[in-house]
């Protein structure tokens, strides 16, 4: 079986990698029948002689290859057909901008596997970069902290090499005694849970956090139901929320109004409730000073998310007044980090990441005829059309959504 890694030719360029170069190495080790071929790229985090340097083939030309594996969406110009791909195709939601893309699958007759529909028996997703944000946006909004209230200055997370620089960095700071909430408990919110423990801020319980006085800083990590509550006053559990969102309602608010920072990491999706709306934010209660808003729902749960920003520009400011964008740093207003692609910040380690999971989760389906179903599960695309399990797309590559 021969594999190739593509050369990222998406604007502004990603340095992410599915592979580095010691996981290619390890790979070639372990499947005695395979074959890596790396196409040159000068963006990827990793350099063309750091794959040469451990044998890995570096060449200019993949087309030869069975499997092709990327990271953001490959320009339909440069789709190969007959191929099998496995990349984001941001498709799967009926996104509207890339319904060309999907169409182009068809029309190239690919054979297209979305890493965000690789799941195991459970329909759990095994492959994320999902740590990798979190990590980066609680780096991020400690930063912003610092700017907003001109206590430190940190240097852009994409300036460092790794996670540990990152922390380095953190831990040469002095952090008053604020309070710090944090949304979810998947792997994006344990990312920067990993970020904020490295950074021996006390964690503490919700009542605690809600109701005491400390005198260093905290953090809280709430699950939904420790801001969701059923309108019909039951106690169930998280299923309960994840499965049924609009019979809840937030009380996010007792929140707002104790915590200087928030960081949000939570699971939201079409009928959840918002955590505050703008009406919210005007409440002379309403105490968040910095909001690093690593899901980045533009006029979404978080009403102060009012457009992305980027990593060359990360921080902008909402005003609660005139509900527009404002100078950040002015009084009553508040900065908000939602910056969408926070994984590039810290391209190799999240590469390494990425990499081990696919290693682990996805390459044995390569060579055991997918006993595990997890390739029938992601394959959206075959012989020119929709797989059954993705035919709800049909409509959307009409053009009828």
């Amino acid at each position: 079986m021969k594999i190739g890694i593509i050369r990222e030719r998406k604007n502004p360029p990603d340095k992410r990698v599915i592979f580095s170069p010691n996981k290619c190495r390890e790979l070639l080790n372990v499947y005695p029948d395979l074959i890596i071929k790396v196409e040159s790229s000068d963006v990827r985090a990793f350099k063309d002689d750091e794959y040469r340097n451990l044998g890995i083939a570096v060449v200019d030309d993949v087309s030869d290859c069975d499997v092709l594996l990327g990271v953001k969406e490959v320009p339909i110009e440069n789709l190969i057909l007959n191929k099998k791909y496995f990349f984001f195709s941001h498709t799967i939601k009926k996104q509207s901008y890339n319904r060309d893309l999907l169409n182009a699958f068809l029309e190239k007759n690919i054979e297209m596997f979305d890493h965000e529909v690789l799941t195991n028996s459970s329909e759990n997703r095994v492959v994320a970069f999902g740590k990798y944000a979190g990590i980066v946006g609680a780096y991020n909004g400690i930063r912003t902290y610092g700017l907003k209230v001109k206590s430190f200055e940190l240097p852009k997370a994409e300036q460092l090499k790794n996670q540990q620089e990152l922390i380095d960095r953190l831990n040469n700071i002095e952090l008053s005694a604020i309070k710090i909430v944090l949304t979810g408990k998947g792997r994006v919110s344990n990312g920067a849970k990993e970020m904020l423990d490295a950074m021996h801020i006390k964690e503490v319980g919700v009542e605690d956090y809600i109701s005491k006085k400390f005198d260093e800083p905290v953090y809280v990590q709430l699950n939904v139901l420790d801001y969701n509550k059923r309108l019909d006053g039951q106690v169930l559990n998280n299923n309960d929320f994840y499965n049924n969102p609009q019979e809840y309602k937030c009380n996010f608010k007792r929140f707002a109004e104790v915590s200087d920072l928030y960081i949000s990491g939570h699971f939201f999706k079409e009928g959840s409730p918002f955590l505050f709306s703008r009406e919210n934010i005007r409440s002379p209660k309403f105490k968040i000073k910095v909001v690093a808003d690593i899901s980045c729902d533009i006029d979404g749960p978080i009403a102060c998310t009012i457009k992305p920003s980027t990593i060359a520009d990360p921080i902008y400011g909402y005003n609660p007044v005139t509900e527009k964008e404002d100078d950040y740093t002015k009084d009553g207003v508040i900065a908000v980090m939602a910056v969408d692609n926070l994984p590039c910040e810290l391209p190799q380690d999240a590469s390494i990441g990425f990499g081990n999971m696919f290693a682990e989760y996805v390459m044995p389906s390569f060579f055991n005829n997918d006993e595990s179903g997890i390739l029938h599960r992601a394959q959206m695309t075959r012989e020119g059309k929709l797989t059954d399990r993705f035919s709800y797309l049909q409509d959307y590559v009409d053009g009828k959504e």
